[in-house]
């Protein structure tokens, strides 16, 4: 079920503990979304095969395969499903096993329901559920961002493909044209609460996002610093103020 779409986003729970998967799928189902529930690793692979759900919530210890086994097996198969794993081994070493696993983000045992449902929202806001940008896609400066296919065609006719970072950043400047998104909040919105990335890591990608739309990636007029803060995004185009009298 790809976004954009009215009906409720599909989630998958694969936990091997029937009553946390029960009160787990019970309160997915209270905040609207239609749940699925596999309780190992076989079980779930099958399940994520066959009904590619929106959003999967993952257990590691799994009997059969466990969760990062698993992951990197969908990964290998091409399915970009967004994955938040739940796990008693909650050590640093095991949350980057995780996320090198292709996780998007991992929540350790025990949880506070309000926080796993507020992890399942940002996930889901990322993929474009819930809160969607207000269109499809966005025209400025001659090129087109398509938010449904993740591409963007570029004034020069260029076709070209963004990545869920790249495509995750442009939905909330664009949201938010106009004002200043600190790196923070870019952070929380676009790689979520237990990410590991540095705001230079937001740097980095807005450096690849003025390679794709400024004319002149040294002096953008899209895309603007403000030292010290974040960014903003301004449509229309104007020349980024100089650096020392937006520094904070």
């Amino acid at each position: 079920m790809s976004p954009g779409r009215s009906d409720s986003a599909r989630l998958l729970v694969i936990e091997d503990e029937i009553a946390l998967a029960d009160v787990l799928a019970d309160n997915l189902r209270e905040e609207g979304w239609q749940v699925l529930v596999a309780h190992d690793g076989e079980s779930g692979r099958a399940a994520w095969r066959a009904e590619r759900p929106d959003l999967v919530v993952l257990d590691v210890m799994l009997p059969r395969t466990d969760g990062f086994h698993l992951c990197e097996a969908m990964r290998a198969e091409g399915f970009d499903t967004p994955v938040l794993y739940l796990s008693a081994r909650g050590a640093p070493e095991d949350r980057v096993r995780g996320l090198e696993a292709g996780g998007d983000d991992y929540l350790p045992k025990p949880f506070h329901l309000p926080e796993f449902l507020l992890r399942v929202r940002a996930l889901l806001r990322r993929r474009g559920w819930g809160t969607p940008s207000p269109q499809a896609t966005f025209a400025f400066a001659g090129h087109t961002v398509d938010f449904r296919s993740w591409t963007a065609e570029l004034a020069d006719g260029r076709r070209e493909p963004l990545g869920e970072r790249e495509i995750g950043m442009m939905r909330l400047l664009v949201e938010r044209a106009g004002e200043v998104v600190s790196r923070d909040d870019i952070l929380d919105a676009v790689w979520g609460g237990d990410a590991f990335p540095s705001s230079r890591t937001v740097d980095n990608f807005v450096l690849r996002l003025r390679k794709l739309f400024e004319p002149d990636p040294s002096a953008p007029r899209y895309i603007h610093t403000v030292w010290g803060v974040g960014y903003r995004f301004t449509p229309q185009g104007e020349a980024e103020q100089d650096p020392e009298e937006g520094r904070t």
